[in-house]
């Protein structure tokens, strides 16, 4: 679910990245020539929002062209275009694109405060809750640095934001295929099973796996000369996707069980709650209309993907509820005994 999420968001950014219209116009190359010979051919002290967060003077340049052709094209009535991938939003204390900002940092707090949720109604005895904290704590920083890459759009910030987008869907799947195969270690080393000792090997297999996914994933991305964004997209595409197939498998009808979804229970063993993990991907399925159905930004503020950053804030929120009751399960004491 929520790797669908971050996987729209990476490929929204694609998809900005490849669009531009504006800044190939006539008219704007040539405002920004002028405003770069009359403004920037000395040193220009710009506020102290703009120095902080790394404006300079032809940056200044070309969003204050950007916002006087947007302008007019508003008044004559003609089609916003957009600016290097970006529609043109108003800056806010040097902030190029506030409302995604604020969104982002509106799912930072859902998440940390999902992280406290588990921290606080999860069992240090469950086997899952450190691996549910560590995919928390991953999202906590996606959010940082989708907060940081809005304020400001650099290569370096463009990484930090994928990179950090791409690990979190990766433990998403990671923790998935723990939780619905069984991949945990026992409860209790001392009573380990041959069967026990193949699982915990299966998990260091798929650990490793995991890990060297993702170091060649950002390897790869790193060294070409070129970021290679067809590529992200796929890598992202592929995780997120098989994520949410597992989740809908686990919320199955008791008369198609194809897994045990809880330990010592039979297959068919199907609390009502588990029909709240496809719920959840149908949301997240029709949160992805934000991103599809792009359009110029209200009072060049609000556009399409920052109502989408805000609409996956309640969805974590309920994700993480879910996460709990799922782990709150009877069957989870019993296994503890």
């Amino acid at each position: 679910m929520r790797c669908l999420l971050f996987f729209l968001s990476i490929s929204s950014h694609v998809l900005l990245a490849l669009s531009s219209a504006g800044d190939r116009s006539q008219e704007f190359k040539d405002c920004v020539s002028y405003c770069n010979s009359t403004q920037c051919h000395q040193p220009q002290l710009l506020p102290l929002s703009l120095r902080l967060t790394r404006w300079t003077c032809t940056d200044n340049c070309k969003y204050t062209c950007m916002h006087q052709l947007t302008t007019k094209t508003i008044e004559s009535g003609t089609k916003i275009v957009q600016y290097y991938g970006k529609w043109p939003f108003w800056r806010f204390a040097g902030m190029q694109e506030p409302a995604s900002v604020a969104f982002s940092l509106l799912n930072l707090w859902a998440h940390w405060r999902g992280a406290s949720k588990i921290r606080r109604e999860i069992s240090s005895a469950n086997p899952l809750r450190s691996y549910y904290l560590w995919w928390s704590f991953a999202s906590i920083n996606t959010w940082v640095w989708s907060a940081i890459f809005h304020t400001r759009d650099t290569p370096t910030t463009e990484k930090l934001d994928y990179f950090s987008a791409a690990l979190t869907i990766l433990l998403a799947l990671y923790f998935t295929v723990i939780r619905l195969f069984h991949l945990y270690t026992p409860p209790r080393l001392s009573l380990a099973t041959e069967r026990s000792s193949q699982k915990t090997a299966t998990l260091k297999l798929w650990t490793t796996l995991c890990a060297i996914a993702f170091i060649c994933h950002i390897s790869y991305l790193t060294l070409l000369p070129r970021f290679d964004y067809f590529y992200n997209v796929v890598f992202n595409l592929i995780i997120g996707l098989t994520h949410n197939a597992l989740w809908l498998v686990y919320s199955l009808p008791a008369s198609l069980p194809l897994i045990r979804r809880f330990p010592n229970r039979p297959k068919t063993y199907r609390p009502r709650f588990v029909g709240k993990a496809a719920i959840l991907v149908f949301f997240t399925t029709a949160a992805t209309g934000l991103e599809l159905f792009d359009f110029p930004p209200f009072g060049r503020m609000i556009d399409a993907h920052a109502l989408w950053h805000l609409s996956t804030a309640p969805i974590a929120v309920y994700w993480y509820r879910f996460l709990v009751e799922d782990a709150s399960d009877e069957s989870w004491r019993e296994h503890r005994n």
